[in-house]
């Protein structure tokens, strides 16, 4: 079925958590967003589209308005992204993303994680080093011709363009993704984003069996289970019932 159908399988492979845990992700993001700019949604490019995305995902209008309302006032918490690397069973790996106020604390529960099932955390490039970062959007819109000469036009470095059915997927750099966004919007005001994300992609696949398979799904889930963590990557080959 194409890059596309495999990049929106890992996207939903990448984590399993509950949506109580989705929701305080997107308020934090939001409160960060809102906190570092202009905390009016209208008047702040990058609050606007992450309370778009929070909305698609279905979190409530309430938690969204408190985490704006939140930023508003002086002081609050001071949440900044931490990245771990780490070496599962076999030939995996895994790169976890968390969104935290307390390292200490977080790096705790990761590292305990990963102990629990005799494995290790590494230093920084120990794991990374094998993946690509990048950026995906994909989207309905039958002129694929006009937006791919839109974007050539406005300088920006396409590493994939695919159209497949009426939908067009692209990749690009994460610090191409915004400048991606402004030339679609403008040709379709609102376009409605069937992917959107940046992520770790890893460059080549292992297939795990047995009880290599059982150790990285139990340390899945009990890194999924930290509250800090928003996202793992891993370059594990899975099928979606056998992560959840």
């Amino acid at each position: 079925m194409g890059r596309a159908y495999e990049v929106r399988k890992a996207s939903i492979q990448k984590t399993g958590a509950a949506k109580a845990k989705l929701y305080s992700t997107y308020a934090k993001e939001i409160y960060l967003a809102a906190k570092k700019g202009i905390p009016e949604i209208e008047s702040n490019v990058l609050l606007k589209r992450l309370v778009e995305k929070a909305k698609k995902e279905q979190v409530p209008n309430d938690i969204i308005h408190r985490a704006i309302e939140k930023a508003k006032g002086a002081g609050g918490e001071d949440y900044e992204t931490v990245i771990y690397e780490g070496f599962g069973p076999g030939a995996s790996t895994l790169i976890i993303k968390t969104l935290t106020d307390n390292v200490n604390r977080t790096v705790g529960f990761v590292r305990a994680a990963f102990n629990k099932v005799h494995k290790s955390l590494g230093v920084t490039n120990s794991v990374s080093y094998n993946y690509d970062y990048l950026a995906h959007i994909s989207f309905n819109y039958e002129e694929s011709e006009k937006i791919f000469e839109e974007l050539l036009n406005a300088g920006i470095d396409l590493i994939d363009f695919d159209e497949e059915d009426g939908s067009i997927f692209i990749t690009v750099r994460p610090n191409d993704h915004n400048k991606v966004k402004d030339v679609i919007e403008h040709i379709i005001p609102n376009v409605n984003y069937e992917l959107d994300e940046e992520g770790m992609y890893p460059k080549d696949k292992v297939k795990l069996e047995e009880e290599d398979l059982e150790t990285f799904q139990k340390l899945y889930k009990m890194l999924d289970e930290i509250e800090d963590v928003t996202e793992i990557f891993h370059n594990v080959e899975l099928d979606l019932d056998e992560i959840a």
